[in-house]
């Protein structure tokens, strides 16, 4: 049976960064706190005129250049964002035509920030059942539209950009080798926005509604984010009766440096293996991780072979770990 390999990957994030200092400007908070409790020093911010799709379109692009194909040779189109342009057309749909796929299936994924996570598993699905040969799969957000720029314990925490790889079918030793999700809507409450997402047409500036930006309980999601990614990373290796020495690479959503530090710590990894961009893009949620993969693979870390661990947490709550051989 065929299983999914990456091919490709491409990443875009916007020009304006914005640093703790500015951030200092806005509320009161401070770069040492800031870096102290998250290990965020800056994040960048979309342009008023820049929409999910826009930075995901971007992103796609990159990634069909490195994978060598034609957009046209793509049989799915696959969108993980908590942002989306608008609620319907789906933003893959958006992307779909600016690529010029062709007419084949394109969707949007809401998992919150374990989304790509979700998204690259679907798509693995897909070219495992027959029903694709090649996947564009996406991370897009635009999360400084729903971010409460007052709320000093959140605005630290957001980026803005996207990722993206293709997957194609192999018969080889490589890809996907096992994912698992899980889900916990019980806990929902304690990472949410309530209000649907809209966007004013042409002007990219999200309605305030009550309710329409991200609330957070934040001591309680991360001793949840920790115990879950703990145990969906031990999981992972079971399934694929690995130990965690065999792990080349953690490729971990990036939410907090100290959550990162303590899945690195469960597996006994040297944070030198450990993909880490957060202190300079934050949180991007479903793009987090596709923006870090491919760091990682136009600097040259990741190699032929090796065994790369992805996983991730977001609110729903969701979480998640995917085993691949790169």
């Amino acid at each position: 049976m065929p299983r999914a390999r990456i091919i490709g990957t491409g990443s875009y994030l916007p020009e304006q960064v914005l640093t703790n200092h500015d951030l200092e400007e806005r509320v009161e908070t401070s770069d040492a706190w800031i870096v102290e409790r998250t290990g965020i020093r800056e994040r960048h911010i979309a342009a008023a005129t820049e929409q999910c799709s826009d930075l995901a379109i971007a992103a796609s692009r990159r990634a069909i250049a490195a994978a060598g194909i034609a957009a046209t040779e793509i049989d799915l189109v696959l969108v993980a964002s908590a942002t989306p342009d608008m609620a319907f057309p789906s933003t893959a749909c958006l992307v779909q035509q600016a690529l010029g796929c062709g007419p084949v299936p394109a969707f949007d994924l809401s998992a919150a920030c374990s989304g790509f996570v979700y998204a690259l598993t679907v798509g693995d699905q897909f070219i495992r059942g027959g029903a694709a040969k090649t996947v564009l799969v996406i991370g897009s957000e635009v999360l400084s539209r729903i971010v409460d720029w007052s709320d000093r314990t959140t605005c630290v925490l957001f980026g803005d950009g996207a990722g993206a790889v293709i997957l194609q079918a192999t018969d080889s030793g490589h890809g996907l080798l096992s994912s698992h999700l899980h889900a916990e809507g019980r806990l929902a409450d304690l990472l949410m926005v309530a209000a649907p997402g809209k966007r004013h047409p042409g002007t990219g500036e999200v309605f305030a509604i009550e309710g329409a930006l991200i609330q957070m309980r934040g001591n309680e999601t991360f001793r949840v984010a920790v115990r879950t990614l703990g145990e969906a990373v031990g999981e992972a290796l079971e399934a694929n009766n690995m130990a965690p020495e065999e792990v080349d690479w953690l490729i971990p959503h990036q939410a907090n440096i100290r959550i990162i530090e303590a899945t690195a710590k469960r597996l006994g990894l040297p944070m030198e293996q450990v993909v880490v961009n957060v202190d300079r893009v934050g949180n991007t949620s479903a793009a987090s991780i596709p923006i870090a993969l491919d760091e990682a693979v136009r600097d040259g870390r990741l190699q032929e072979g090796q065994t790369v661990l992805l996983e991730a947490f977001g609110g729903g709550l969701t979480w998640g770990a995917v085993v691949m051989r790169w």
